[in-house]
């Protein structure tokens, strides 16, 4: 195998953006048929490296060598050329056109549209009996699930003919079930003999699917070792530079008072549907209540209706006392007034805007607050220190509130927006999908500020698809399916295969 030529070598690859250095120096080799995983914090240059290699970004210094060939990769054309694709972490689709025309965009063979819409469904068919990817090519993009999605983006690369595959957080977006069928993809494009280079912070899925493992940390590659040989507690010292827990270390909740009540929740969408269906449930003081559900299946309609953004009917009391569902007081703003801090799902859309500094951003819902206010103007001075206060504390890299949003890595956008709700110290915390796409370290974080806040007299509702964060973390289990709550556990009491036959409707217990 020696004699086999790397299907990559990057030698002495280095990136700046400004004073930061993403990438110094960093070689590495990727052995032909095999899965590559390249793992490290938010920010360590994990991205960076492979937009280079995708010709995203020109390398300041360094060579790439394809099958042995050194290449010159100065925009994306030519990565495709050399036989390279990939799959990004926000999927690069148009939402109105069918998987058969974003297929072909791009790729068109002369200017006759249906020659090369015919020759793509046919090289499609081909495509999805030899790799298990079976898509309908005529479906609409924004009617099909981000698994399918992710699928599409899968085929646009096999449709131009790449032998090697970058993916980029894949299963970021994914449920389990999802992410084990993608997996079952990739190991059957590895029997193919494709390469693939995966990107990922979840060591589960490291120790799983990959051959080889590189490491990253701040810029630099740290390691690289046979899967095999090593564990996920080696490699998330490497990540980290430190020990980690890779289990959350809490003590038994002591659950106080009844904070949140809710009976006969519904919710009816614009077109009709029924998302949520008569549900009802409690949380104490001091106490984690899970969430557990496939996405899409009320979840984050719940967590909607509790945070003021959508209205509903049924009952809800906060410490005893009716909280507005229909009137003018069922907005976000009247929710945060009577001590509901709300960490949405999707960081992105709902909990930033991307091109406002982080100072900004930490003044969102809050603009109110008399620490923020000088008169009747903002007092952007405090605003600011405090916002350098809440950035030191948890560990948001770089610790500048004159960034904007898009300029931090995914996980340090959270941390922004964790710390802006966890700080006011609430009598609920709505959190929705607290650690996606956060590298280990800060997963650790996060789920200790979580479980602080709980041991404060907190009480939290969790919403999260994946099962280990709310096996670990929930002090109670609520599943639901279908907009309805399918039954309560004790994660002590319960395990993965008992939640996943509730998560698909079924009562939970296999006969």
């Amino acid at each position: 195998m020696s004699d086999v030529a790397p299907a990559i070598e990057l030698k002495g690859i280095s990136k700046a953006f400004g004073p930061v250095q993403a990438n110094k120096d960093i070689s590495i080799r990727v052995m032909p048929g095999t899965i590559h995983g390249i793992i490290g914090e938010n920010g360590a240059g994990k991205s960076t490296l492979m937009s280079i290699l995708y010709g995203f970004y020109k390398a300041d210094k360094g060579e790439v060598f394809i099958h042995g060939k050194r290449t010159a990769i100065p925009d994306s054309q030519a990565a495709i050329a050399a036989g390279i694709g990939m799959v990004f972490q926000h999927f690069k689709l148009v939402e109105n056109f069918t998987v058969l025309e974003n297929v072909i965009l791009g790729a068109e063979d002369g200017r006759l549209l249906r020659p090369s819409l015919a020759k793509a469904r046919k090289e499609l068919k081909r495509l999805a009996e030899d790799y298990g990817l079976n898509v309908d090519p005529d479906a609409v993009i924004e009617e099909i699930g981000v698994g399918m999605q992710q699928r599409v983006e899968i085929l646009k690369a096999l449709y131009r003919q790449a032998d090697i595959l970058i993916l980029d957080e894949p299963t970021g977006v994914l449920t389990p079930a999802e992410a084990n069928q993608l997996f079952r993809i990739l190991d059957r494009l590895r029997a193919e003999g494709k390469t693939i280079v995966l990107i990922t912070h979840k060591l589960r899925e490291i120790m799983e699917i990959t051959d080889t493992v590189s490491v990253m940390r701040r810029g630099q590659m740290t390691a690289t070792v046979k899967t095999a040989e090593t564990s996920p507690e080696q490699l998330a010292e490497l990540m980290v530079g430190r020990k980690v827990l890779l289990r959350v270390d809490k003590a038994p909740a002591k659950p106080g008072a009844v904070v949140l009540d809710v009976q006969g929740l519904n919710v009816t969408d614009e077109k009709g549907v029924q998302r949520l269906k008569d549900v009802s449930l409690s949380i104490r003081a001091g106490e984690i209540l899970g969430i557990a559900g496939v996405a899409g299946n009320g979840q984050s309609e719940l967590l909607e209706v509790l945070g003021g953004m959508t209205r509903a009917t049924g009952r809800i009391t906060l410490n005893g006392e009716e909280i507005d569902l229909t009137g003018r007081h069922s907005d976000g703003q009247s929710r945060r007034a009577r001590g509901i801090a709300h960490v949405p799902e999707d960081r992105q859309r709902e909990g930033l805007i991307m091109d406002f500094f982080a100072w900004e951003n930490v003044a969102f819902g809050y603009h109110r607050d008399p620490a923020y206010r000088r008169g009747v103007l903002m007092d952007n001075a405090a605003l600011q220190e405090d916002t350098a206060r809440k950035m030191e504390k948890f560990d948001v890299r770089p610790p500048n509130p004159w960034l904007t949003a898009k300029n931090f890595s995914g996980g340090n956008q959270q941390k922004i927006v964790v710390a802006r709700e966890i700080e006011r110290n609430p009598t609920l915390l709505l959190v929705g999908q607290p650690t996606r796409g956060v590298d280990i370290g800060a997963i650790e974080f996060i789920h200790n500020q979580i479980v602080a806040l709980r041991d404060q007299g907190a009480a939290v509702l969790l919403v999260s698809v994946e099962l280990d964060e709310i096996l670990s973390l929930s002090d109670r289990i609520a599943v639901m399916f279908d907009g309805k709550i399918m039954g309560e556990r004790l994660p002590g009491q319960t395990d993965a295969g008992e939640l996943g036959l509730l998560m698909a409707g079924m009562n939970g217990r296999a006969a």
